[in-house]
């Protein structure tokens, strides 16, 4: 089992005890037993892993660009190496299934090539100025980055984050969920040929996160996570006027045209609602249907929520694993409950399962609609909610309800259709007949509650630098 002192704060090249008593249980979710213990972390804690980070920015903003490439590129090959122990430990405190965590770690060593082939090719810009003088805008790092993860995918995530900022010429603060911290100990310890307090890592909860982010020596937060933690980040940098790129939650509705085959659709449906048991930030949150096809679509979509073997995520044959933890469950099981009761059909799922872990059935339930909590608010559990509507006008519409703005799935034959889905739904990412893939490298920015800033794909490293203008003149001769 993993104890405290395996888990100790990495600051500055060294492993740092934390400067409280206070420590948090890691836990199984599919068993409900501890497997590690953290430190909850304290502003002085924050304060130590900023302040390395402080230290060691001039020195690796001089560094050349090639040489912070390479080391980034060095971390990710000893991640190849063993990118199935980092899967198991993944699986074991996050709860997905196995292959699930490889494809996760798998993502992440592919983002951190990545950033290490589009460092050094980041480029500025020349301008047309007067003839005796040059004029040009040159991309600097903003100096100390904050980045702070989520635990659904806790090494994808980070991974982009940290190959952005590192490559770019920041040194970083990285403060893992305290749900998921055992695989950002071991993520960090990739990095060991990095100059020392060129990548810190701060454990704990809100109680080191807070003071991270407002600690003056922080120049930059890169954050994905709830909203309401969200606003709080940017409030603070608000008030500091420091940069801040936020990914949020979503409640990414999918829209199920007429025309199209319903067992295809309830596929894709299903894929989307329940993957990473329905934890992802681009989940499949509600579904739209033409009353065309409704019958045949909820009947196959329910078919494929009762097939699905559920289990532990170090079983092979699991194909979807717990919940994370208890009060994550607790929250999609009161907004499946609070639907039926205003009047949302169940057709499967619904229940809370005897026994050890955080289990929840894959859960289908029709007629939901606007005003209950499984519509308006983030659910991040599997379920999918089902809406009957009469037209693709009125699924736009109901589509575009929402404070939220990541994503959104079309099905539809129709190209007139899908043209006008591309255009009027108010979000960052409209994926066309297909819930999840993309080529490499794609972008997207969050809209409204969803979020700010470019986190993924070469725009991030726009985020990450910031721009100076350079107007050089030539001196006259005495």
């Amino acid at each position: 089992m993993q104890t405290r002192e395996t888990t100790s704060h990495l600051i500055g090249g060294e492993k740092i005890p934390s400067t409280g008593e206070d420590g948090i249980e890691v836990l199984n979710p599919a068993t409900g037993e501890q497997i590690g213990l953290i430190p909850a972390g304290t502003p002085e804690d924050a304060a130590a892993a900023a302040a390395a980070a402080h230290g060691a920015k001039e020195g690796w903003a001089k560094t050349p660009a090639e040489e912070r490439a390479g080391l980034v590129k060095e971390a990710a090959r000893k991640m190849r190496e063993r990118a199935e122990d980092l899967a198991q430990l993944i699986t074991l405190e996050n709860g997905k299934p196995l292959n699930d965590a490889l494809g996760g770690v798998e993502a992440g060593i592919g983002t951190l090539e990545q950033y290490a082939e589009l460092g050094p090719l980041h480029r500025g810009k020349s301008l047309n100025g007067a003839y005796m003088a040059s004029d040009t805008m040159v991309y600097e790092p903003y100096g100390v980055a904050a980045v702070v993860v989520p635990w659904n995918d806790p090494i994808a995530i980070a991974c982009g984050y940290l190959g952005a900022a590192l490559v770019a010429g920041n040194t970083v603060v990285y403060k893992p969920s305290e749900k998921t911290p055992l695989s950002a100990v071991w993520l960090a310890a990739m990095f060991d040929g990095l100059p020392e307090g060129v990548l810190n890592l701060l454990l704990g909860d809100e109680r080191a996160g807070r003071p991270l982010v407002a600690h003056e020596d922080v120049d930059l937060v890169l954050f994905t996570g709830s909203v309401p933690a969200g606003r709080e980040i940017m409030e603070t940098a608000g008030r500091q006027l420091k940069k801040a790129v936020v990914e949020l939650g979503g409640k990414d509705p999918m829209i199920v045209d007429e025309g199209v085959d319903p067992a295809w659709a309830a596929g894709e449906a299903a894929t989307g609602s329940f993957a990473n048991t329905g934890q992802i930030c681009t989940s499949v949150e509600r579904i739209y249907v033409h009353e065309a096809i409704a019958d045949e679509f909820l009947q196959e979509l329910k078919t494929r929520a009762e097939s699905l073997r559920v289990g532990d995520g170090a079983d092979p044959e699991t194909e979807m694993a717990p919940i994370v933890d208890g009060g994550q469950r607790e929250l999609v099981h009161r907004h499946v409950t609070e639907a039926v009761e205003a009047g949302a059909e169940l057709l499967c799922g619904g229940e809370v399962p005897d026994g050890p872990g955080f289990f929840y059935p894959p859960t289908v339930i029709n007629g939901v609609r606007s005003g209950m909590t499984v519509v308006d608010e983030e659910t991040f559990g599997p379920v999918a909610a089902v809406e009957v509507v009469s037209s693709f006008d009125e699924a736009l519409e109901k589509a575009n309800e929402t404070v939220y703005g990541l994503a959104a799935t079309v099905l539809t034959a129709d190209p007139e259709h899908a043209q006008r889905a591309s255009r009027e739904l108010s979000v960052g990412t409209v994926k066309i007949n297909a819930v999840f893939g993309g080529a490499p490298g794609g972008a997207a920015e969050p809209r409204k509650a969803s979020g700010l800033g470019f986190g993924y794909g070469p725009e991030l490293l726009d985020e990450v630098t910031t721009m100076k203008v350079i107007h050089h003149a030539v001196a006259p001769r005495p």
